[in-house]
């Protein structure tokens, strides 16, 4: 068996038809170090000059900077792209996250000023990025429900969140996407999650297929980089995830393809249902990961990748301690 992935896949039943791989734009607003907002625009439209039309940003990354910049660069292409955007994570001016808001007034209000920001008249597709513990997922969902009818939006996503989550979002209004980590070394999904969406016609963009650089061989900035507070990235478990990444380049090299080109082929292979976005934050990472389009992966290959690159021997969890119990999908 071959997996083909240059067709448009499908966002659940009820969502647009989009690139195999989408652009995910939060890397260009400071979370791993310094950018450079002139490659970070050529990057987008280089993305939209090879067919990526699903570009994906939030309103809390880099504080309204990633919005004002994808309305920079979009501002003639807004057609040609489908608009993905998360809201929700309250920051203080130093940066720190202090907590999370889906009260239904605040959801309308973070819609007016991403609105604003994008310089667009609606989103495609709007999503809570973490669940609110102190408001129902109904009333959160609600809200958007609102803003589909006024047409201010035009989809509703999720993240992040569990089965019961999905579920009851589900019986408010229908749900095009979950948006969730998944690769190689981040498998939680598969157990529970992935089933429920296909039952219920969901589809999933998946972010960290190369678990932030891990297994591309990034190695976090002096300055300005999350990851240095990430577990996988600290002590000895950043040294005993290096070796997983010796065994994907042995792999790699003899498929004749980078580390990451075959880690990104692996989340394509895995389902038609799921489109990896991709945090290319230059022309050069972009050009890399569109590569694994032309990666070809039989039943036997994917075998032989996972057992060579085993979820369970990842050290350390993908957030810290205080965020991972922020996860509903975690539950």
């Amino acid at each position: 068996m071959t997996t083909t992935v240059l067709l448009r896949r499908k966002l659940g039943v009820a969502g647009p038809e989009v690139f195999p791989i989408a652009l995910g734009c939060m890397g260009m607003s400071g979370v791993y170090g310094a950018t450079d907002d002139a490659e970070s625009l050529a990057t987008i439209h280089a993305a939209i000059d090879a067919g990526v039309n699903l570009l994906d940003t939030g309103d809390f990354y880099g504080m309204g900077h990633n919005e004002m910049l994808l309305g920079w660069a979009l501002r003639f292409l807004r057609e040609q792209v489908v608009l993905s955007v998360k809201f929700g994570a309250q920051r203080a001016p130093d940066g720190s996250f202090i907590g999370f808001d889906g009260r239904p007034a605040a959801v309308k209000t973070a819609l007016s000023y991403s609105l604003k920001r994008l310089g667009v008249d609606y989103i495609d597709i709007y999503r809570p990025a973490r669940l609110d513990p102190n408001v129902p997922i109904e009333d959160t969902v609600g809200a958007i429900a609102e803003m589909v009818t006024a047409g201010y939006v035009r989809s509703i996503g999720l993240s992040e969140v569990g089965p019961e989550t999905i579920r009851r979002a589900v019986a408010v209004h229908p749900i095009v996407d979950l948006q969730i980590e998944y690769s190689l070394i981040s498998r939680g999904p598969e157990t529970k999650i992935f089933p429920l969406l296909d039952e219920l016609g969901i589809g999933a963009t998946t972010y960290g297929a190369l678990s932030r650089g891990l297994l591309s061989g990034s190695q976090p900035a002096a300055s300005g980089d999350f990851r240095a507070y990430l577990p996988r990235f600290t002590g000895d478990n950043l040294e005993r995830n290096r070796q997983l990444l010796e065994k994907l380049k042995e792999i790699a090299h003899g498929k004749g393809v980078t580390p990451a080109q075959l880690a990104v082929a692996w989340v394509l292979a895995k389902g038609s249902f799921i489109v990896p976005v991709i945090g290319a934050r230059t022309r050069a990472q972009l050009a890399e990961s569109l590569g694994a389009l032309s990666v070809q992966l039989t039943a036997d290959e994917l075998a032989v990748l996972e057992s060579a690159v085993p979820a369970e021997a990842v050290a350390g969890t993908r957030y810290d301690a205080g965020q991972m119990l922020m996860l509903d999908s975690e539950k």
